[in-house]
């Protein structure tokens, strides 16, 4: 059975050990970064950035008025301060 154990832990691969700095830079320059402004067919960080900023300005808003409109509706059948 030792016999055994020894075989199965030589048969086992080396692990990668990748956190080390040398192993940290290889990753860094692996990754595909976004670029800012817009090229070609694909949109930049600064594009996607604005586009979010203005759906969420744009659903804040919205929410304000119906928040308006609920409050006003309910003041005018009597309910409320």
């Amino acid at each position: 059975m030792a016999e055994e154990k020894k075989n199965t832990t030589q048969n086992k691969p080396q692990k990668d050990h990748w956190f080390t700095i040398d192993g940290i830079t290889k990753e860094a320059k692996r990754v595909r970064w976004p670029k800012w402004k817009t090229e070609g067919n694909t949109a930049g960080t600064l594009q996607n950035t604005g586009e979010v900023l203005t759906f969420s300005g744009f659903f804040a808003l919205f929410f304000v008025l119906c928040d308006f409109v609920v409050t006003f509706l309910l003041k005018f059948i009597g309910i409320g301060a």
